[in-house]
């Protein structure tokens, strides 16, 4: 979100979590004044997430701490002690789902939970196997993989899934249908602009996941 006005519409509109992008170079970056805006429009029922790509964890504490944020989503190469960092911060994180590595970063992930190491992973988000440094790519996701992955117990041990990837109103009943999902993740596929959502693709998109739920 990059206003408030359009995070007050998507709270009304059914959604569980506000994102705002706080990566330097990224297109969708919003001013910290902006993000205290929408944090504030907020109810309290609707979660303000800030996005980060490979920021200085003091960074995030700070900006968080501005912004009085609980959850954070990494979105870069992050890893276990840039969690650890920020604790007690929750952290989504977001991982690629290209199929010649997925399986070993989820195993990876698997064993840090098991040791105890990754106490404040809230969730992981299957993004786009796509570089992009923004929050997103807006380019669809290997469905059909992330259902083998599903399939052969990939997901077991982890913390919810959050799918995201080229999700649209049209498309986010059958993905959730599909995966039966912890949550989706959309940006560009609400927008009736660039950076300017859009009311009826969110009520639209929320009332489609919800259905297919």
């Amino acid at each position: 979100m990059m206003t408030p006005a359009d995070a007050a519409n998507a709270a009304d509109a059914g959604a569980d979590a506000v994102g705002m992008i706080l990566h330097a170079v990224a297109k969708r970056l919003i001013p910290l004044d902006t993000a205290r805006q929408i944090v504030a429009v907020l109810p309290p029922y609707v979660m303000p997430v800030g996005v980060f790509v490979d920021a200085v964890p003091a960074l995030v504490l700070h900006v968080a701490r501005q912004l009085n944020l609980s959850t954070v989503q990494f979105h870069g190469n992050e890893t276990i002690d840039d969690l650890a960092a920020v604790a007690p911060l929750k952290v989504i994180k977001a991982i690629k789902v290209e199929s010649t590595t997925i399986r070993q970063e989820l195993d990876e992930w698997r064993d840090l939970i098991r040791a105890g190491r990754a106490d404040n992973l809230a969730a992981l988000l299957l993004e786009s196997p796509v570089k992009g440094a923004s929050g997103g790519t807006g380019v669809a996701n290997d469905f059909d993989l992330i259902q083998r992955l599903e399939s052969e117990g990939c997901f077991l041990g982890l913390p919810p899934l959050v799918v995201s990837g080229g999700l649209t109103p049209e498309n986010v009943g059958s993905v959730v249908a599909q995966l039966q999902p912890y949550a989706v993740d959309v940006s560009s596929g609400i927008e009736a602009s660039f950076g300017s959502k859009s009311v009826e693709k969110m009520r639209t998109f929320v009332s489609n996941a919800s259905r297919a739920e």
